[in-house]
């Protein structure tokens, strides 16, 4: 088949009445765009509806797109196809004004068969229509915001997604590769045929191939199976990502009527109480993160670039895994973790049966949630990333024998299909535990509507009594049966339960699929020293959009910013979480660098200081996931001789703090102090230096300068050359520095960015998790002295982007975005 990107050629509008239109007076005009293209992003945000805060205050809307397409007459004995990644949601597909396909769900890839509707020799329009709404407890986003495709092959063809691969002997000397090849016959003849696989690898070379005849008579779908002997095989790990290639190709009297390339990786999993997960052998154990779907400042559009560079800078932070949560995550973010060696837990649902809010996937679950597993396992076999299927996130009815029986049905359903990884699902147990749990502990014997309770505020104010609450044999009774079907038992915060559980259910593998990002220390500990734990996945690696000012800090006298109707998440304008190591930007917070010295990957010490404007104020708010208010800098202009506070985090035995030269004292760090020393000191401009000693001897040091003079308004792209398509991206950070090149965090202004050249600003903002400004403005205030422009090519060619602010000189960076290659594949 021939697969060809549709993103281009869009155009865009909010959703008229029917009638109105055809009246002709439907007010909203259409908007060229290029997919992805997330519909949302764009609009104003009020703080006049509270039902919005979850999704940061975006209203929702009901979004069209529509496209014209030639279809050559060529076409008319072809097979052809639309794959939508990623539509939100409740998506309608219509062609030449006729219905074509719908998808509930807003994160599952769909095909659309056209064959019946196109007009052959003449121009096709292609209306897709969504709607968001009160459907998610984060920021979905709205429209098309994942990639789309044009699929043509022959009437005899490979099935979609119809070539799955498995390596079910591996040793040193030989791997066999598995290939089971779909192949469909919708002409009107019988068709003899022979199906030529091959392995090549990442050099080019064939290194086994394969070819057998299959005869396929009309109408049929038939499978053929292969094995193939790989000698001397590569592994694919998360230290050496290794990939091969699997190239079909099927012909009939030497013709080639279809071919398809398929990435896969060589590599065993398993997994066991006793040696925890083991990879081609090794025991793994997985340092998480979560993360939401969104790309920051560029809304839910999943450009690849996107999806890539997120996975490049979690794992230059330290992790080794990621946990979609709670929803299938793109290609490209598999793509991504398959070649940089970041393993997966795709999760496919939030919801089952029972609401969350009031128009969640609940309302679609019972007839959609079979085509949606079906969806996401196929969309996900041959990555090498994927390691589990999560089935669901803090299901309510996981305590109930329904909610059993549905775990089995969806882990079954899985299995079926894939049974070459594992099965899991992240239970809260107070969800789970429900009345019961909550009369129980509070001797009460009156049990309230499980549906009515707020669990994140429950949680919110009883933090102190979780551990015990969770180690109730409630939570264990109510969860046995959805944990009996799983292969490994995702636990969200219920650490507490770890040791007992591991005596109680000695065959049960533990994974932390959800732990708060301060309690890392003691979590990995844990994992550690208990091999049926096999990991920790904090909320959040990365920073988000909605939930918002759900990791916040509020101190006595800020003005009020608590959303009453959902205590858990701060009022407008809260637009972010505030919850991530890593900010909507890239950005590494304080946070991450801590949870890299305690799984061991760093040696320096770090330095975080505590915002001297909030010296010895009271804190009358501070989340489940939240960090300390702290910023890596020592530039605080306007608090000299003020005091201030600060962390220095170290796996040494000892830290020596050091002012401008001069010894300002010691403290304790290393495991037994949670590795972290603290000071109180005055603030003095200059330079503050760590150093770490174990046993006496110096480990390590790092050090931080004050910014001085003039401020320099400083642009850095991540890339100066780039391909010019619809895949990628160039970031563009803008720093406020002194010449040294010290942060001035203190200095924020208003930049204002021009782009020229064959492209466009994709996104522009900060990490301020509070901004009153829009993603598409082209001017923009810095947050603790930074901003971040995205810049989307939109031909090949030179673009220049200028940044200027008040006080500064103008900076200015040059990217080449070259012609891409074909394609299609």
């Amino acid at each position: 088949m021939i697969r060809s990107s549709f993103n281009d050629g869009w155009s865009f509008r909010r959703k008229t009445d029917a009638f109105l239109e055809i009246l002709g007076r439907a007010d909203a005009p259409w908007q060229d765009v290029r997919l992805p293209h997330d519909a949302m992003v764009g609009l104003e945000r009020d703080g006049a509806d509270t039902e919005a805060g979850q999704r940061g205050y975006y209203p929702s809307g009901a979004y069209q797109y529509r496209k014209t397409f030639f279809a050559p007459e060529e076409y008319r004995n072809r097979r052809v196809t639309l794959e939508f990644e990623g539509v939100y949601r409740n998506a309608r597909v219509f062609i030449n004004g006729d219905f074509a396909a719908q998808c509930a769900y807003g994160y599952s890839n769909f095909y659309v068969r056209t064959d019946h509707l196109l007009k052959y020799g003449s121009d096709n329009e292609i209306v897709v229509e969504a709607r968001s709404g009160n459907d998610t407890r984060w920021y979905s986003g709205g429209g098309v915001y994942r990639n789309t495709k044009l699929i043509v092959g022959d009437l005899v063809h490979l099935a979609l997604d119809g070539v799955r691969i498995t390596t079910p002997a591996v040793d040193d000397d030989l791997a066999v590769v598995a290939v089971a090849t779909e192949i469909q016959n919708e002409s009107p003849v019988t068709r003899a045929l022979e199906v030529l696989t091959e392995i090549v690898d990442a050099d080019g070379t064939v290194v086994a191939g394969d070819t057998a005849p299959v005869t396929t008579f009309i109408g049929d779908t038939v499978t053929l199976r292969q094995r193939l002997p790989v000698p001397r095989p590569e592994l694919w790990g998360v230290d050496r990502p290794y990939l091969y290639l699997c190239r079909t190709s099927v012909m009939a009297d030497g013709e080639l009527l279809d071919q398809e390339t398929t990435r896969f990786g060589i590599r065993t999993l398993t997994v066991d109480p006793l040696r925890g997960l083991r990879i081609n052998g090794e025991t793994v154990n997985l340092r998480g993160a979560c993360i939401h779907h969104d790309n920051g400042v560029i809304g839910a559009a999943t450009i690849d670039r996107a999806e890539q560079r997120r996975v490049e800078i979690l794992k230059q932070a330290g992790f080794n895994a990621i946990r979609s949560s709670h929803n299938p995550m793109s290609k490209a973010l598999l793509d991504a973790c398959d070649q940089l060696g970041v393993l997966v837990i795709d999760e496919l649902f939030d919801a089952w049966t029972r609401s969350k809010v009031s128009q969640d996937y609940a309302l679609d679950f019972a007839t959609w949630w079979e085509s949606d597993v079906r969806a996401m396992v196929g969309k996900d076999f041959n990555h090498p990333s994927v390691i589990l299927y999560s089935i669901g996130n803090e299901i309510p009815e996981t305590g109930t024998a329904a909610g059993a029986a549905i775990s089995r049905r969806l882990a079954e359903t899985i299995r079926s299909i894939d049974s070459t990884r594992f099965v899991t699902n992240g239970v809260n147990g107070l969800l789970a535990g429900g009345p019961d749990l909550l009369a129980s502990f509070a001797g009460e014997s009156r049990k309230k509507d499980s549906e009515s309770l707020d669990v994140n505020g429950f949680m919110t104010r009883f933090r102190e009594f979780m551990p015990i609450l969770m180690s109730s044999e409630v939570v264990g009774s109510k969860t046995a049966e959805s944990m009996a079907c799983l292969d490994v038992a995702g636990y969200n915060y219920l650490e507490s339960r770890y040791e007992q559980d591991g005596a109680q259910f000695p065959n049960r593998v533990i994974v932390g699929t959800e732990t708060y990002p301060a309690d890392i220390d003691t979590n990995w500990r844990l994992v550690q020293d208990h091999s049926h734990v096999i990991g920790d996945f904090t909320w959040t690696g990365w920073d988000y959009l909605g939930e918002p000012g759900t990791g916040r800090i509020e101190y006595e006298g800020d003005s009020e910013t608590t959303n009453s109707a959902l205590n858990h998440q701060g009022g407008y304008p809260w637009l972010t979480a505030w919850c991530g190591d890593i900010d909507i930007t890239g950005h590494r917070r304080p946070a991450s660098y801590y949870r890299e010295i305690v799984f061991g990957l760093r040696g320096e010490p770090y330095i975080a200081v505590h915002r001297p404007d909030r010296f010895g104020r009271a804190v009358r708010v501070a989340m489940w996931w939240s960090w300390s208010d702290s910023v890596s800098s020592w530039s605080w202009n306007g608090h000299e001789d003020r005091p201030v506070r600060l962390e220095v985090y170290s796996a040494a035995d000892e830290i020596e703090l050091l002012i401008n030269g001069r010894r300002v004292g010691t403290a304790p760090a290393g495991e037994k102090n949670r590795f972290r020393a603290e000071f109180e000191t005055v603030y003095e401009p200059g330079e503050i230096v760590a150093v770490a000693y174990t046993g006496g001897r110096e480990t390590g040091r790092t050090s931080l300068r004050s910014a001085t003079g003039e401020v320099r308004l400083e642009a850095a792209a991540d890339r100066t050359r780039i391909t010019a398509d619809d895949t990628d991206l160039a970031y563009v950070a803008l720093t406020l520095v002194d010449g040294a090149g010290n942060l001035y965090n203190t200095a924020d202004r208003k930049v204002a960015v021009e782009v020229t050249g064959p492209a466009v600003l994709q996104g522009f903002g900060s990490a301020d998790p509070r901004p009153t400004e829009n993603f598409f403005d082209t001017v923009r205030t810095t947050f603790d002295g930074r901003a971040l422009a995205v810049i989307r090519p939109t031909a090949p060619g030179s673009i220049t982007v200028t940044a200027t602010a008040e006080g500064c000189e103008p900076s200015t960076v040059r990217i080449e975005a070259e012609p891409s290659g074909p394609s299609s594949e």
